[in-house]
């Protein structure tokens, strides 16, 4: 509709002009009686002044038509080119975009036909004739090596991942090279080659380095090479860049750093996994649950440990969990477990005042059975048997625990047998042996 009006104001307007213009000379010619003599010895011509205006303005009008047709007869091979050029740009890009949706609808074979197909065209015109041909050569080989790579075809695959990494495209497509790279990234982890993964990821400028996608594929590298300090910090780093959803990234940071203290082998390595910790994965229980959990087991698998030594290890251990000692009700069932069980190992290196707040914590919560039998334990330690023996009874009628109850029968056993109550010790291990 807006055109019709557009093309109706147009036409008004010419006839407006040529109104104009046919008054004008009506106006300045119409009563001219002016002549133009013409001398050709021995010839005189006389010629109306208005004939001779009107040639004038029709010779260079001719003049003006025939330039432009000459130069549009001379443009002709030109033009003819560039229409030639387009059909191949459009039926290029018509391809390269069947190969995409083909790709994305996992027909493979039909979007590496398409890709090849837009591969063969590009040979025809020359690089300096387009000015994002690189681009499309880049992105037509990157979709023969993708469905290449979902065929299992991996020495295709190779062949035109090589050629998108061309040097010469890379400079006209910088974009599309890089592109090609964090695809190359992904197949050496999907084929679990650590080694080539890494190699391509050096290979990327310090700015693609630093983009989320990259720091993805970063991530997933250091995990499957096993090295839990790099995932760390680049997990980390995700985090910060909110790439992924907080409770993602506290699952994914979590399970990191419980790699990383499985993997300390001593407790200067533990001390260091915790020391790099920040304040809200310091927060988090499990982490120091393992810690201290991982302390025990060191100290057990260096039985020439000395007194001192295992004092100091006992006490730094208490250091860690000292915060979910203070939380102590307001933690999970299981983690009030894995912290009795985390404590116990220590009992004998316990302290006078640390002995105060664990009797505090337990007469604070007199029904909770893990206090009880944690309680039992210590003072069993400190041949406190009465006290002993009366928070083992209870919590042996509250744990439900296998593994805790089997050791507060065995507790009540040694216990029966230090006062000579046969009877009872023997109860007491027949409940053992029957837990076993």
């Amino acid at each position: 509709m807006r055109s019709r009006q557009r093309g109706a104001m147009r036409s008004v307007f010419w006839l407006l002009g040529l109104a104009a213009v046919a008054v004008a000379l009506a106006l300045l010619v119409g009563h001219n009686a002016s002549t133009v003599t013409l001398f050709w010895p021995p010839y005189r011509f006389d010629v109306s002044f208005n004939l001779v205006l009107f040639c004038l303005i029709a010779g260079f009008v001719l003049l003006h038509a025939a330039l432009l047709a000459i130069g549009t007869i001379r443009d002709l091979p030109m033009r003819a080119q560039r229409w030639r050029i387009q059909q191949v740009e459009r039926s290029v890009v018509g391809s390269v975009m069947d190969a995409l949706a083909h790709q994305l609808a996992g027909r493979f074979v039909r979007a590496q036909s398409a890709a090849q197909h837009a591969l063969d065209q590009l040979k025809s015109v020359s690089a300096n004739q387009w000015p994002r041909r690189d681009q499309l050569q880049v992105l037509a080989h990157l979709l023969v090596a993708e469905s290449a790579q979902s065929l299992q075809n991996r020495e295709r695959r190779d062949e035109n991942l090589q050629a998108a990494l061309d040097p010469a495209l890379a400079r006209g497509a910088p974009d599309a090279s890089e592109g090609a790279l964090l695809r190359a990234v992904r197949w050496a982890v999907e084929d679990r080659d650590v080694e080539a993964a890494r190699s391509r990821l050096a290979e990327l400028p310090q700015g693609a380095g630093r983009r989320i996608q990259a720091l993805r594929l970063k991530l997933r590298v250091a995990r499957l090479g096993g090295a839990t300090a790099e995932a760390l910090e680049t997990a980390r780093l995700l985090a910060k860049h909110k790439a992924f959803s907080p409770d993602t990234a506290r699952s994914i940071v979590r399970g990191l750093v419980l790699d990383a203290l499985r993997e300390a082998h001593d407790m200067a390595q533990l001390e260091v996994v915790l020391n790099g910790l920040d304040a809200s994965e310091r927060a988090m229980p499990e982490l120091a649950l393992a810690a201290a959990r991982r302390g025990n087991q060191l100290v057990l698998q260096h039985e020439d440990t000395d007194s001192d030594e295992a004092r100091a290890v006992a006490q730094r251990l208490r250091a860690w969990l000292e915060p979910l000692w203070q939380q102590f009700d307001t933690l999970e069932a299981g983690q009030q477990r894995q912290l009795v069980t985390a404590f116990e190992p220590g009992l004998p290196q316990l302290d006078s005042a640390w002995l105060a707040r664990l009797e505090q914590q337990q007469r604070m919560s007199p029904n909770n059975a893990l206090l009880q039998y944690l309680a039992g334990q210590a003072f069993m330690q400190r041949q406190l048997w009465g006290k002993a023996s009366q928070l083992l009874t209870q919590a042996s009628h509250g744990l439900r625990d296998a593994a805790l109850l089997r050791r507060t029968w065995r507790s009540l056993a040694r216990l029966a047998e230090e006062r000579g109550d046969e009877a009872a010790a023997q109860a007491a291990w027949k409940q053992a042996a029957l837990l076993d």
